[in-house]
């Protein structure tokens, strides 16, 4: 049976705007609204902690990058700080899915899988590696929930909060990362680059993703952005959250 999805079209808006939109997905959908898919970028950059993390570097109070300052935000989820710079955001909403927490990452993951596949680049599933509990840096080490592309670089970490049968699971994809800003933010050894083999198109990436979804979730999706009404309720609650 085909379900109906929402799709956001790609929204680009603070760090701290775009998790207050996730978490009021989350409860919009725990109230009976369909699940949802959308994709976005934080301006300016930003850190983004996860929802246990207290402990961080104090220089990343004070980062600066190209005459903007760089944000720290708190994620609703876990995990540990990812950098988001040169990164592709998605987020998806849904309930239904019944397994561990990494069973439904992976039934969440593999619309990405798919969706990169269909653009010539193939990803697994990383392994945990030594000092992961240590490591300040998400894309540091990569876990059974994240994804690694062939050579073993880090290329989507996702995080996840459930909520009364109800899953936010969102994560961030690598595209064109900043070394110096990465190398500020977590030390000269952590840089990776990514190696893709086409500059990365955004529109095209989010197509294909959005194609994968459909199959692997057997669904349609209707595109909707936020509504006047929407952005009202979403304001308010960014009011209530930092008042």
């Amino acid at each position: 049976m085909i379900s109906a999805w929402r799709l956001i079209p790609l929204l680009n808006a603070s760090g701290n705007m775009q998790m207050v939109i996730d978490r009021w997905l989350l409860e919009q959908h725990q109230s009976g609204h369909p699940p949802t898919l959308r994709f976005y970028t934080w301006s300016p950059p930003a850190i983004s902690l996860g929802y246990h993390q207290h402990k961080y570097p104090e220089h990343w109070q004070h980062l600066v990058w190209q005459g903007e300052k760089v944000d720290l935000v708190r994620r609703p989820t876990g995990g540990r700080a990812v950098l988001h710079q040169g990164d592709l955001t998605y987020a998806v909403v849904t309930s239904g899915l019944i397994g561990t927490r990494v069973q439904v990452y992976e039934k969440i993951c593999s619309f990405l899988i798919q969706g990169w596949r269909s653009l010539g680049i193939e990803l697994h599933y990383g392994t945990v590696g030594r000092g992961y509990i240590h490591n300040p840096n998400c894309f540091g080490t990569a876990t059974g929930a994240d994804l690694v592309l062939p050579d073993g670089t880090k290329f989507i970490g996702s995080a996840q909060l459930r909520r009364s049968g109800a899953i936010l699971q969102h994560g961030s994809i690598r595209l064109q990362p900043d070394a110096e800003l990465f190398t500020q933010v977590f030390g000269t050894e952590s840089f990776t680059p990514v190696q893709l083999p086409q500059k990365p198109d955004i529109e095209k990436i989010i197509a294909a993703l959005i194609t994968a979804a459909e199959d692997c979730f057997h669904m349609e999706l209707e595109v909707q952005p936020l509504s006047q009404s929407e952005w009202e309720r979403i304001f308010a609650q960014q009011s209530l959250e930092t008042g």
